[in-house]
């Protein structure tokens, strides 16, 4: 049974770029009043100006949980509450873990984990008060060993293990939470993704088929109308869900034969 989000206030992280901008016009499409935040101003700006009237844009640093705090409040303010929270802000490295500065493993912990959970508790009171939804754009990595993406894939444990949690300290209030898993999508994180000294500008691409990024936010808006608890929308992730759980050995050993001579040599 779908709830529509005609007239519902969401609130998207991440939303200059990719996945984020994609789902923050499918948010708009459905009728929905979209709150977009970003570090990127002037990337922000444009995507503010592009989906219209319906929306509004907050320069926001999710790694800042005070300025998260502050900009909830704002959207609270400006749109009478948050009825879908979709924490889509994230970053990724490429390197072996042993190539890898612990800088590198904190600042991505602090962007794709934290960043989450600030924003999730600014927003908790009005989610609760209007039994709203809550996602948490994860990925395979959530799930499943990543060669080379040691910290990326931790970052995405993690945000399991709060959100499965938290779903369950919610049960009684009415409050969905969804965690998405998609494999690789058409996105610039890739490009923007961070080497193990810690220099951004990965330039390989990652391995098998990339899905669009609004394939991708249709079905997650698809999720939040439905109050999903899981969804992992493309093949190659389902895939990989079901090998890794069923097969481990054999999951890591495609993997890590798929990644042979990617980060050496």
């Amino acid at each position: 049974m779908r709830e529509p989000l005609a007239g519902r206030a969401a609130v998207v992280t991440g939303a200059a770029h990719g996945i984020g901008r994609a789902l923050a016009a499918e948010l708009v499409a459905r009728g929905a009043r979209v709150a977009l935040l970003d570090r990127d101003a002037e990337a922000l700006e444009s995507a503010r100006a592009a989906l219209g009237r319906d929306t509004a844009a907050w320069g926001c640093d999710v790694t800042d949980a005070e300025r998260c705090a502050a900009v909830i409040a704002e959207v609270i303010e400006r749109f009478g509450g948050v009825d879908v929270l979709v924490n889509n802000a994230g970053m990724s490295h490429h390197s072996l873990a042993a190539d890898t500065a612990l800088s590198v493993t904190r600042k991505v912990m602090d962007v794709n984990f934290f960043g989450a959970v600030h924003c999730t508790l600014a927003a908790l009171p009005s989610l609760r008060a209007r039994r709203g939804v809550v996602v948490a754009m994860s990925s395979v990595a959530g799930f499943a060993p990543l060669v080379g993406r040691t910290a990326y894939a931790a970052s995405k444990h993690a945000l399991h293990g709060w959100f499965d949690s938290l779903r369950a300290e919610l049960a009684d209030d009415g409050v969905a939470v969804m965690v998405v898993c998609p494999s690789f999508v058409n996105t610039d994180i890739d490009r923007r993704a961070l080497t193990g000294d810690g220099h951004a500008g990965f330039t390989r691409r990652p391995i098998g088929k990339l899905a669009r990024p609004e394939d991708i936010a249709r079905a997650v808006v698809d999720g939040v109308e439905r109050r999903q608890r899981l969804l992992v929308p493309t093949g190659v992730a389902k895939a990989s869900l079901w090998l890794s759980r069923l097969a481990p050995p054999i999951y890591e050993r495609v993997m890590r034969k798929q990644q042979a001579g990617r980060y050496r040599g």
